[in-house]
């Protein structure tokens, strides 16, 4: 029997789970065509694998395994009840195997493949959808798979491999990134339309040190900037909320909660006045960021090579 002949072979059950399925998966293939036509020489010409190679094949398989596959005479085989519940699965995996395989090639396709992007929740109105249909111009069938979060949710998914570029504010700057500036985004600051500065145009932040704020969390890269931006004009804010989402805090400001820097929103809000901020200079940067190192198909290539084309126009004006 081969399992008798050669049990010195078997894998110990200590390292069975671990090793399993790198020591049988390039055998499974073999063990799938040499079943399907019950005779080694058909599957050999079939498959354009040598006899020999086949033969040696499905022994050292069925000694790894501990388990007679074929019952053998000559170069013809039968599967035995074993074998015929085993081809029922390997034939499940290398079909799935097969699925995957379509599924990375269509992704890495130049004229049709898949680029996951992430952005800023406040890209997400107006400057993402634009980029997209831009680009799709001259790359009609490129599909995207689309993230919005706030930046270092964003940066820890591009580290993860689930993104292949990201949008965000500020630019990154870590060793294992590489981050290029696009373009900057005025803030403003926003307060009720009954607000004291609300007669004003332009304001000087400081102007704003005894009101309550309303931001976003930590973590954001606008929260960051705002607390930046306040400690630069001399105070540190008085936070009355923090929230996720920017023109929640516009609906805030509107209600009378507090004030807040925001960018410019895609439409005017009622209730709201947006002031010009001369001092200090209120602006942040937006950029798109990768991994270093990281390989990328072309239609991410071709995404990439369009975002930095668009330096300096990236926001609408």
């Amino acid at each position: 029997m081969a399992h008798e002949r050669s049990s010195q072979h078997r894998l110990s059950p200590s390292s069975y789970e671990e090793d399993v399925a790198l020591l049988l998966a390039p055998r499974l293939a073999y063990f799938a065509g040499v079943a399907r036509h019950e005779h080694v020489t058909r599957a050999s010409l079939e498959m354009g694998v040598p006899q020999s190679t086949l033969s040696r094949a499905m022994v050292r398989l069925e000694e790894d395994l501990g388990v007679e596959l074929f019952a053998r005479k000559g170069r013809t085989v039968s599967l035995t009840p074993s074998g015929r519940a085993f081809l029922t699965s390997v034939e499940r995996a290398l079909a799935e195997v097969e699925r995957a395989a379509d599924s990375v090639r269509a992704d890495a396709d130049p004229t049709g493949g898949k680029v996951a992007f992430g952005f800023l929740h406040t890209m997400g109105w107006e400057t993402v959808p634009e980029l997209i249909r831009a680009f799709r111009v001259d790359h009609p069938r490129v599909r995207f798979t689309l993230v919005q979060n706030y930046g270092e949710a964003m940066i820890e998914r591009l580290r993860a491999g689930e993104l292949d570029l990201c949008l965000t504010s500020p630019v990154p700057d870590a060793p294992d990134l590489i981050a290029r500036r696009l373009d900057e985004q005025r803030l403003r600051l926003v307060v009720p339309d009954d607000h004291r500065l609300a007669g004003r145009k332009r304001v000087r932040l400081a102007e704003a040190a005894e009101e309550s704020f309303v931001t976003l969390e930590p973590g954001y890269g606008l929260r960051r900037i705002t607390d930046d931006l306040c400690a630069e004009a001399g105070f540190k804010p008085r936070v009355a909320f923090e929230g996720e989402e920017a023109e929640t805090l516009r609906g805030l400001v509107a209600a009378g909660l507090g004030v807040a820097l925001l960018p410019p929103p895609a439409v005017a809000r009622p209730g709201v006045v947006e002031l010009t901020v001369t001092a200090p200079r209120a602006v942040r940067e937006i950029g798109v960021a990768w991994l270093d190192g990281h390989p990328e198909t072309p239609p991410v290539a071709a995404f990439r090579k369009f975002l930095l084309s668009r330096r300096g126009h990236l926001l609408p004006t």
